[in-house]
């Protein structure tokens, strides 16, 4: 792992902590792009975890196809939004029986409490394949799943 992976990863870190929204991306039975809005909280080492129903659509294409894309971006930007930081994570989403994930998520979003036990929702957690960092205007780097599992370690 290099330096330069170090700053990626605290950049995307950082950007994942305080987003509390993204755009989920997955793949329809006919293997078309869908895009939805999900909330995200961070599990403690910077992997993304979401609470969906089984009732939802990207719910129902993850079941059929894990793979992929989470879109997180800067909560409040400030001028341009594209010259804001976001970064977007490739992967799989995979649901987990996990209560420690579950807390950490209800934690960033208190609201969800409310509806978090329903028999329907569940939590998946974002395994990482790499990411594609966008910091600002010409600032564009590729991460490696395995380097931000490294580097996000190691805080």
């Amino acid at each position: 792992m290099t330096s330069d992976s170090a700053a990626l990863t605290a950049t995307v870190r950082d950007l994942l902590r305080r987003a509390p929204r993204a755009s989920l991306a997955t793949l329809t039975d006919d293997g078309a792009p869908y895009a939805s809005l999900v909330l995200t909280a961070d599990d403690g080492i910077g992997v993304p975890l979401l609470l969906l129903s089984d009732l939802a659509e990207h719910a129902k294409n993850l079941k059929r196809d894990s793979r992929a894309s989470l879109l997180v971006e800067t909560a409040q930007p400030a001028g341009d939004p594209l010259a804001a930081p976001r970064a977007t994570f490739l992967g799989a989403a995979v649901r987990v029986a996990d209560e420690a994930a579950r807390a950490a998520f209800i934690a960033r979003h208190p609201a969800a409490a409310g509806y978090a036990a329903f028999k329907d929702f569940a939590v998946y957690r974002f395994t990482v394949a790499r990411i594609h960092l966008v910091a600002g205007f010409g600032r564009i780097d590729w991460l490696s799943g395995d380097d931000y599992r490294i580097a996000a370690s190691a805080k």
